[in-house]
């Protein structure tokens, strides 16, 4: 297996969900939220010094330009976002720092894979607890400013997605000016005109938002507005704080508590509802080659081989996954992944019972 040289931020997110249950009392979760964030607040990285630099040769190697990229990873997904590193990696010569998301729990795991198969610098650690009402990692996408307080500029990208091209292109699209984020439109993209046939409102705002309740339809937002995919977008911090995004976000997850806005068919993630209406015509785009998606669903076996060879971004969203069995274009997410030597994620494939590192 190859050994590649990253930076990586272990952003140990210690999750806890709390039950909206009693006495019909309601806690806003924003209020929630942002007492717990502001009770962290610095964040408060500390160096863990045991782990192996870079060598040095591999450092010089590397231009100055740093790129922050984050991912959520979980641990019976870690694979996934080890891969997706990878991959990363071994397509650009910028400094990449990769600030991982996960668990308490994970951050074992995740050093064991990295010692055995990864150099690793600069690694931080974040001891901050962030308690959230719904799910659990999906949600850090919302709180990028907290997450790389230092940074003006900063990629997402899901745990299921490899890269094949350079990760400079994607930092580099510009945003118009008092745009908050870049994201790719899904009635837009490249892969949705060649993949899906017939998919109805999956990809207009009326496939995520209940437009039969008021506070929908007070927004005047029209309901064949082409809906994007937040699973890789670009974000301006800079903006973001200013318009103070995270808190807006929070304000419409606290209110579908209350009235249940979203659709009840949701064409997709949980987290793609809030981030809809906060950005209704308020985003810049995305090169559609940068999120070439639906290889996670039976639409992604509609792609042609030169197709998925000229993608910049594969992105396995929906209910298969590269390790798993049935997902299309397995093998050429397989090509960057990473054993992992504690056996806990492998691959299963349909000849043999579970692929395990050797």
């Amino acid at each position: 297996s190859s050994k590649f040289s990253v930076n990586i931020s272990i952003l140990i997110v210690a999750v806890v969900i709390f039950l909206l249950v009693l006495h019909h009392n309601f806690l806003s979760l924003s209020d929630f939220l942002k007492r717990e964030l502001s009770d962290s607040s610095p964040l408060g990285l500390q160096p863990i010094d045991f782990i192996p630099a870079a060598p040095q040769r591999l450092v010089d190697e590397r231009n100055d330009r740093e790129i922050s990229v984050v991912i959520a990873a979980s641990d019976e997904r870690l694979g996934g976002a080890i891969a997706a590193m990878n991959s990363i990696y071994h397509h650009t010569r910028s400094n990449v720092v990769f600030h991982i998301v996960t668990l308490n729990d994970t951050v074992d795991h995740l050093r064991r894979i990295s010692t055995f198969h990864i150099y690793l610098d600069n690694v931080l650690f974040n001891s901050s607890l962030l308690l959230l009402s719904f799910s659990q990692l999906t949600f850090a996408r919302f709180y990028l400013p907290s997450l790389v307080p230092h940074a003006e500029k900063v990629i997402y990208v899901d745990d299921d997605v490899i890269v094949q091209d350079d990760i400079l292109e994607l930092y580099n699209t510009p945003l118009k000016p008092g745009h908050a984020a870049a994201f790719s439109d899904d009635c837009d993209s490249t892969s949705s005109k060649v993949a899906v046939r017939g998919a109805g409102n999956q990809y207009n705002y009326i496939g995520f938002l209940d437009y039969k309740k008021e506070t929908i339809r007070k927004l005047a937002m029209k309901a064949n507005t082409c809906s994007f995919n937040p699973g890789v977008f670009i974000a301006n911090l800079t903006e973001w704080k200013l318009q103070n995004i995270t808190k807006q976000l929070e304000k419409w997850m606290a209110l579908n508590v209350v009235e249940e806005l979203y659709s009840k068919t949701l064409a997709g993630s949980i987290t793609t509802p809030p981030l809809l209406i906060v950005f209704y015509k308020q985003h810049s785009s995305i090169d559609p080659m940068w999120n070439v998606r639906h290889l996670g669903s039976s639409a992604g076996k509609r792609y042609s081989p030169q197709f998925v060879k000229a993608a910049k971004l594969l992105h396995w969203n929906g209910h298969f996954k590269p390790w798993g069995r049935t997902a299309s274009y397995a093998e050429v997410w397989e090509k960057w992944f990473v054993p992992d030597p504690t056996g806990k994620f492998s691959l299963i494939r349909r000849h043999s019972e579970a692929y395990e590192a050797k």
